[in-house]
């Protein structure tokens, strides 16, 4: 058997509920979004062996993955059109994964279950459906912890690290900005945060979770973030980089507002 080749990490936008998938204005505004995803396995060395998915929606008391064999799709989203629930993503699971991943994070001290029958949020596969839409990769979804503590959810990362020598493609599913009163006019505070997290997450692991556990004291972090749950997958993908600095591999907008997306080597 050949030995798979090492993945990245990366944090992506996955949009507004179903819109990649609707028509009219706010599919117009996700259009940029929607082809930068289309086209994120130009940034992949190979082809994965499965995807683990760090999701802005799903919380739980410990960090937890989804482990069933046939995990149903969440429609969390409302007021959409009917179509947009009757969307299909049928990729095979990784039970195993799960189980492997939750072992990693226990051996590194941390509490971590894995869900028999949870399934997969519109964070999960909304992106996914546009990325791969072939949905021949297996998948793992994996919660945030409640408390949203930065520093833990880097540490998460930093155990999960070892799946990337797999060909496991760590993907932490948010947004860099995540205002809903303000989203598509976000404007300066988009631009100015958008700054600080360049900044921070050019330089190296230390530097990166050490300026990442004071997110909030950033110029406009609670403008971009009034809750940061769509900002933590990117701490678990910052720890489960290397000590080289991450790589900016999309910076783009939906309306005014400035959205970017980051390769961890």
């Amino acid at each position: 058997m050949s030995t798979p080749t090492s993945m990245p990490a990366l944090f992506l936008p996955h949009g507004g509920g179903p819109a990649f998938f609707m028509s009219g204005p706010m599919h117009d505004m996700f259009v940029p979004m929607e082809k930068f995803l289309a086209g994120v396995h130009a940034n992949l060395p190979a082809k994965p062996t499965a995807i683990l998915v760090v999701t802005a929606h799903w919380e739980a008391d410990q960090a937890t993955f989804s482990g069933a064999a046939r995990p149903e799709l969440i429609y969390d989203y409302y007021g959409f059109p009917q179509e947009t629930y009757a969307l299909a993503y049928p990729a095979p699971a990784a039970p195993a994964l799960a189980q492997e991943a939750a072992a990693l994070l226990r051996q590194a001290g941390m509490e971590a279950l894995v869900s028999p029958d949870h399934g997969w949020d519109h964070g999960v596969f909304i992106p996914l459906k546009v990325m791969f839409p072939q949905a021949d990769i297996p998948v793992v979804a994996m919660s945030l912890k409640a408390g949203l503590d930065p520093a833990v959810h880097v540490a998460m990362g930093e155990a999960l690290r070892a799946l990337r020598q797999q060909g496991v493609l760590i993907v932490g599913s948010g947004m860099s900005y995540h205002n809903l009163r303000s989203f598509g006019n976000g404007g300066p505070a988009a631009l100015e945060f958008d700054g600080w997290l360049d900044s921070t997450l050019n330089g190296d692991a230390a530097h990166r979770s050490a300026q990442l556990a004071r997110w909030a004291d950033a110029p406009s972090a609670r403008a971009a973030h009034p809750r940061e749950e769509h900002l933590l997958p990117l701490m678990v993908v910052s720890g489960s980089g290397s000590d080289t600095p991450a790589r900016k591999i999309w910076q783009g907008a939906a309306g005014d507002t400035r959205i970017s997306a980051w390769a961890f080597d």
